[in-house]
C-alpha cells in the first residue's frame, strides 16, 4: 500500500512539473480544462503501466505518453514535441540515478529502509528535476523574443530548490550518523514531503503572478488605446464643425474674391481660392449616422475597409445610441469594428455589415454585426471565439472591453458562425 501511495506522489509530481513546462513554454491548442483533464488521463495511464515494475517499459511509456501530450495539445510540431519529450525523459532518468548515486555513496542505509528512506529519494529526485527542468525554462524563454517579462530576477527563485537540496542533503546526514526514532522519522519525512510541495506551490504562484501581471499591463495598454481614439475622434468633430464654420463663411469669401476680381489681381486671387482649397476644413466627411462619435468612428472603417476591398454597409437608426457615452462607443464599436475587419480581411468579396435599431415596445437597443469570415472559430467555455493571433495569450482584450460594455450597459452579447454562408454574426442589445 505505501509503494502504491509513493506512486502516486511520484507521477503527480511529475504531472506537476510536465505542467509547468509547457504552460511556460508553448501556446496551448485548447482550454486549461482539456488540457488538465488529458494529463490526468495520461499520468493515470503511466501509474497502471508502473504497477508491474519494469524499468524499460516505465521510460519507454513515459517518452511516448509525454510526446503525445505535447503534440496534440500544443502548437509544436511532431519533431520538436519528440525533441522535448526527450529532453524530459532524459532528464527524469539522469536525476533519478544522481540521485541514487549519491545516496548510496553518502547515506547506504538509507536505502535499506522500506519506507522513510524510498520516500527521501523520491522527494530528492523530484526536486532535482524540478531544478534542471526550471532552468531549462528559464533558458528556452530566455531565447523567445516574445517573453521580455521573464527577466533575469527570476533565476533567483532557483535558491529555493538549491536551498531544499541542501535541507534534504542534511536530514540524510543527520539521520546517516543518528538513526530517526518513531515518531521522529515520520516528521522528517513529511517535512520531505511539505518541502517538495512548497518548491512546487511558490513557482505555480509566481507564474500565475506573473500571468496577471502580463493581464493588467495589457488590458492598461487598451486602456489607453481607447483613449487616444477618444481624442482622435473627439479632433475629428473639431475639424468637421470648423468645416461647417468655412461653409457657413463661404459668401463672405465669394465676396472678397469678388472684390479681388473687380480689381483685376489675378494672383491675390489665386492665392486666396488655392488657401482655401488646401485647408483641411474642406476635408470630405461622410454622414452615415446622428450621433457625431460614432459618425466619426464609421467614417474611419469606413475609408480602411475601401483600402481593404471591404464592402461596408451600415443602417444606424436615429437616436439609436444618444445614451451611450463617448468612451463607451468607441471602445464597443471600434472593436468590434476592428476584430470585423480583421476576420473579412483578404477575402473575395468581403463585407462588413452594421446594424443599429431600437425593439419596438422595449427599452433594449440591438446591434448586429455580420462579416464574411473564412475560417470556424474556436470557442471558449464561454462561447466567446479564441484568437487565432500567434500569441493569443497577451491578445482578446478586445472581446473583453466589449463584454465590459454590454455588462455596464444591462445587455446580452451572443456570437455564433454560420457554416453554409461564412460569415460571423454577434449580435449586442443594449438597456437604454
Amino acid at each position: 500500500m505505501e509503494h502504491i501511495i509513493l506512486l502516486v506522489f511520484t507521477f503527480f509530481t511529475e504531472a506537476v512539473i510536465l505542467w509547468q513546462y509547457t504552460s511556460s513554454l508553448f501556446s496551448p491548442c485548447y482550454s486549461t480544462k482539456i488540457r488538465l483533464a488529458l494529463l490526468s488521463i495520461f499520468y493515470t495511464i503511466l501509474f497502471l503501466l508502473s504497477l508491474p515494475g519494469q524499468t524499460w517499459l516505465n521510460i519507454f511509456s513515459f517518452f511516448i505518453i509525454n510526446t503525445i501530450f505535447l503534440y496534440i495539445l500544443f502548437k509544436l510540431k511532431l519533431l520538436l514535441a519528440v525533441f522535448h519529450s526527450t529532453i524530459l525523459t532524459a532528464i527524469m532518468g539522469i536525476s533519478e540515478l544522481a540521485v541514487l548515486g549519491i545516496i548510496s555513496r553518502f547515506f547506504p542505509h538509507f536505502l535499506l529502509e522500506k519506507g522513510g528512506g524510498l520516500v527521501f529519494y523520491t522527494v530528492f529526485s523530484k526536486i532535482s528535476l524540478f531544478a534542471v527542468i526550471y532552468l531549462l525554462i528559464y533558458f528556452f524563454r530566455g531565447n523567445k523574443t516574445n517573453q521580455e517579462s521573464y527577466g533575469h530576477s527570476e533565476i533567483l527563485l532557483m535558491l529555493i530548490p538549491v536551498s531544499s537540496i541542501f535541507i534534504i542533503f542534511t536530514l540524510l546526514s543527520i539521520g546517516e550518523t543518528s538513526a530517526f526514532t518513531p515518531p521522529i522519522d515520520f516528521l522528517v519525512t513529511i517535512c520531505a514531503v511539505f518541502l517538495l510541495m512548497i518548491n512546487l506551490l511558490v513557482f505555480g504562484i509566481n507564474q500565475y503572478n506573473k500571468k496577471k501581471s502580463q493581464e493588467y499591463a495589457d488590458l492598461q495598454l487598451l486602456l489607453q488605446k481607447e483613449s487616444d481614439a477618444v481624442e482622435y475622434y473627439e479632433m475629428m468633430l473639431a475639424q468637421n464643425e470648423n468645416q461647417s464654420i468655412l461653409i457657413h463663411d463661404i459668401k463672405k469669401h465669394l465676396q472678397s474674391i469678388k472684390l479681388l476680381n473687380e480689381k483685376h489681381d489675378s494672383d491675390k486671387i489665386n492665392a486666396y481660392i488655392q488657401q482655401l482649397m488646401e485647408s483641411s476644413d474642406l476635408r470630405e466627411t461622410t454622414n452615415i449616422c446622428d450621433n457625431e462619435m460614432l459618425n466619426a468612428i464609421l467614417c474611419r472603417y469606413q475609408r480602411q475597409c475601401n483600402d481593404k476591398h471591404i464592402h461596408f454597409h451600415t443602417d444606424i437608426r436615429s437616436g439609436t445610441v444618444q445614451y451611450i457615452y463617448q468612451h463607451d462607443l468607441t471602445s464597443l464599436f471600434c472593436n468590434l469594428l476592428e476584430n470585423a475587419m480583421e476576420s473579412a480581411e483578404n477575402i473575395p468579396d468581403s463585407f462588413i455589415e452594421l446594424t443599429v435599431q431600437k425593439k419596438e415596445n422595449s427599452p433594449f437597443v440591438i446591434i448586429i454585426l455580420i462579416n464574411s469570415c473564412q475560417n470556424t472559430p474556436v470557442y471558449n467555455q464561454e462561447g466567446v471565439p479564441v484568437s487565432h493571433k500567434s500569441n493569443n495569450g497577451r491578445h482578446g482584450f478586445g472581446i473583453k472591453s466589449i463584454k465590459k460594455v454590454v455588462k455596464q450597459y444591462h445587455g446580452n452579447l451572443q456570437m455564433y458562425y454560420d457554416n453554409d454562408s461564412g460569415t460571423f454574426h454577434t449580435i449586442i442589445t443594449l438597456k437604454q
